[in-house]
Order: structure tokens, then C-alpha cells, then sequence
């Protein structure tokens, strides 16, 4: 009798590591929504906000990390139902962006049936905390693309 066992790793990925494919920050050029977004990070900040002026200058910041920033800055002016919807702007631009590229997707799949877990110690919501016990979203949401991408 052959017995199978699928053993489970954790994998640790940074958000913020424009180095990594399944980053936020990853220079990986995408379309959604009638625009052209040169990063998830991109797509998910100008979508805090209703005002098109503010979204066209977070979406043509130079880099990811200067997008955050001015969201951050705009931060009184982001859109009342953003809680609520926050998650679905960054499943769906993690998404496309694995339709997009192949190289990413690849590297989402390459990481099997892994828990994918986003290795923030500052961040209880995106990430899993210092104490490893944040909600982990976005290892959450890896999760579910992965499983969506699977069986296409």
C-alpha cells in the first residue's frame, strides 16, 4: 500500500519587496478598469480615492513607495466605503496582474499548496504582526488567486 503525504511548508514573502513577482511593489504593468497600472501597490492606493485627480497623480508616481505615500498624505479623502471594499481592489489587481504575466503567475503557482503568509511585523492586517497573529490578508488573498489561476 503506497501512501501519499502532502506536507504543507509556510512561505514568507514581503509586500513591500519590489524583487518579488508576488509583491505589491513589483514593477509588473497591468490593465484594469480602462487604466494602464504599473504595480498592484498603484492600482490599490488611487482606488482609496473618488477624486480623479488624485487617483491620476498616485497612478503616475514614479515608484510604488511614493504611490503609498501620497495616498497616505490624501488620507482624509479617501472614499467612505473603502473598508469595506478594500480587499476586492486587491484580489482583483493580484489577479489580472497573474493574467498578465506569466512569470508571476509561474511563481504563485510554484509555490504548490504552501501557506503563503505576508511577513509584516508592523502590519496586523496585510501581514501576519510581530506575534504572527495579524489576519494575513494578503498571504490569504495569494491563496485564493492561486487557487483560482489553478484550474484555468
Amino acid at each position: 500500500m503506497i501512501f501519499s503525504v502532502n506536507e504543507t511548508k509556510t512561505i514568507y514573502i514581503s509586500r513591500t519587496n519590489p524583487e518579488n513577482p508576488l509583491s505589491t511593489f513589483s514593477r509588473h504593468e497591468f490593465e484594469l478598469d480602462g487604466s494602464t497600472w504599473p504595480s498592484v501597490e498603484h492600482y490599490y492606493q488611487a482606488n482609496k480615492f473618488e477624486d480623479e485627480a488624485i487617483r491620476e497623480t498616485i497612478k503616475t508616481a514614479d515608484t510604488p513607495e511614493e504611490a503609498r505615500k501620497l495616498a497616505k498624505k490624501n488620507k482624509r479623502k479617501i472614499r467612505t466605503n473603502w473598508k469595506k471594499n478594500k480587499i476586492t481592489f486587491m484580489t482583483r489587481a493580484v489577479y489580472i496582474k497573474c493574467c498578465h504575466h506569466e512569470d508571476v503567475k509561474r511563481a504563485l503557482l510554484n509555490t504548490r499548496t504552501d501557506d503563503i503568509i505576508e511577513n509584516s511585523q508592523y502590519d496586523y492586517f496585510w501581514g501576519c504582526g510581530r506575534d504572527l497573529r495579524g489576519a494575513n490578508a494578503y498571504g490569504k488573498i495569494l491563496m485564493d488567486v492561486r487557487k483560482k489561476i489553478s484550474v484555468k
